[in-house]
């Protein structure tokens, strides 16, 4: 890579080309080829498998393919008893401590994003990684002012990685439809499309991050950094350091210091969503750490949704109509999010998992976020929608769907890890009492503004 004036742009072959593609089409086939040869002749993930006989094996082979195909193992390992033990183990540590590119990487990049004389922008760079995940790493560095700085670079060719995994996810939906049709992928394959194009963008993320630290300004106990626009482009991200420990490190905390978590998790999610139709659509366990103060610190912004107020309604609409039993009200809660020609059956079938989701809302009492005994009783439900869909003839799901059921499940997983007792329906009123479609709008508009966040949805 050759040194050039900082904000140049990305090299030709970062940019999706079609050489990038050709080059990770290659890549994803042989490390996933190679594992599976390894395998062959036996289910990877069964419960029969040895125990720890290919978990390592597999944590290597994703985080070193890094990208879209590493972001998904990392959502497999957020939900508990999905994997057996042993793999959500080793692929948990891909959420904060996945493979990192070495020293002449870093040096190359870091003069490719802000010129060859960069070292003397910092005080002090550290070489090796704090971090790493999906599609960069994080560096901890000072400034000649003392301020503690955390610079996130993005891996080499992250462009062509997300369009050929794209690509990819694409023809492997096709294939997957051919075989079960319940759920029509074409909606979520957009979504996430569009999502993780924009997750390459580092200059919207310092702009979702304004955003985030806009919002939640009144939250004592979720804590955003502030983006050092000098040091940052496309590629680079620089910010402040925020200490913190990982959330796995306080779930056998006391109880007390578990809900305060809990609860900052829950607002730092929500207060953006009911009141400014914003929500974060990634509370994987590698995007916060935990406060000296029992707060949250949020640490990536890259997976941000931003919905017409509209659809936030239609969130508590559904939550009234399953309270009070309302068919119609139910049938205009979805209708609002986007699904169109939906029969009632298909509707009562889809009610038994927003069911399942909003039952401890219902529930006025504090109370752990799921209290059936079983961490695999949400498996059994989906497990029963999927079967009566699919004699039902299945459903597409909106776009706008598919970020706030993932972070549903992500953020309940959290909560169910924390065992946290909290009064969930007393949080979800206190947000929503009063949701007035113009006012949410009129907030959500004023902030997108003040945060210069590009485009909007």
């Amino acid at each position: 890579m050759s040194d050039r004036a900082p904000g140049s742009g990305p090299r030709d072959d970062e940019d999706g080309s079609l050489g990038g593609r050709v080059r990770r089409y290659a890549q994803v086939g042989a490390s996933v080829g190679g594992l599976a040869a390894r395998v062959a002749g036996g289910r990877l993930f069964g419960r029969s498998a040895v125990p720890g006989d290919y978990a390592g094996d597999l944590r290597a082979v994703l985080g070193g393919l890094k990208g879209p195909v590493m972001k998904a193992a990392q959502i497999l390992a957020t939900v508990p008893d999905l994997l057996p033990p042993e793999y959500t183990a080793e692929l948990q540590q891909l959420q904060t401590n996945a493979p990192s590119m070495g020293w002449a990487f870093v040096k190359r990049r870091m003069a490719s994003e802000l010129g060859p004389d960069w070292r003397g922008r910092f005080a002090d760079f550290e070489h090796e990684a704090a971090a790493a995940a999906s599609l960069g790493q994080v560096h901890r560095a000072r400034g000649h002012d003392g301020r503690r700085l955390a610079c996130k670079l993005q891996y080499p060719d992250m462009a062509s990685a997300v369009e050929a995994d794209l690509q990819q996810l694409k023809l492997g939906l096709a294939l997957f439809r051919r075989y079960d049709k319940v759920i029509d992928p074409t909606e979520i394959h957009a979504e996430l499309s569009v999502r993780l194009r924009e997750e390459l963008d580092y200059r919207r993320e310092a702009a979702n991050m304004a955003l985030f630290a806009d919002m939640l300004g009144a939250e004592a106990t979720v804590h955003v950094p502030a983006a050092v626009p000098e040091l940052s482009t496309g590629r680079l991200l620089t910010m402040d350091w925020l200490d913190g420990r990982r959330m796995i490190e306080v779930t056998e905390a006391p109880l007390a210091e578990r809900n305060q978590v809990a609860e900052a998790m829950f607002r730092a999610w929500y207060v953006p969503f009911y009141r400014f139709g914003v929500l974060h659509g990634d509370p994987h366990l590698g995007n916060y750490t935990v406060g000296a103060d029992h707060g949250v610190n949020l640490l990536d912004f890259g997976c941000i949704r931003v919905f017409p107020p509209s659809f936030v309604g239609g969130v508590i609409d559904l939550y009234r109509a399953l309270r009070d039993g309302d068919e119609e009200l139910a049938a205009h809660a979805y209708e609002t999010w986007g699904f169109v020609n939906l029969d009632r059956k298909v509707m009562r079938i889809l009610n038994q998992w927003a069911a399942f989701l909003y039952e401890p809302l219902m529930d006025d009492r504090p109370r752990r976020i799921q209290e059936h005994g079983s961490p695999t009783y949400g498996a059994a439900v989906a497990a029963k929608v999927h079967r009566e869909l699919s004699e039902a003839g299945g459903v597409k799901p909106p776009r706008e769907f598919v970020l706030m059921d993932r972070a549903a499940i992500g953020l309940g997983s959290v909560f169910l890890r924390l065992k946290a007792e909290l009064n969930w329906h007393n949080l979800f009123h206190e947000l929503t009492e009063g949701f007035d479609d113009a006012a949410v709008k009129a907030r959500q508009e004023a902030a997108l503004v003040r945060a210069q966040v590009p485009g909007g949805t």
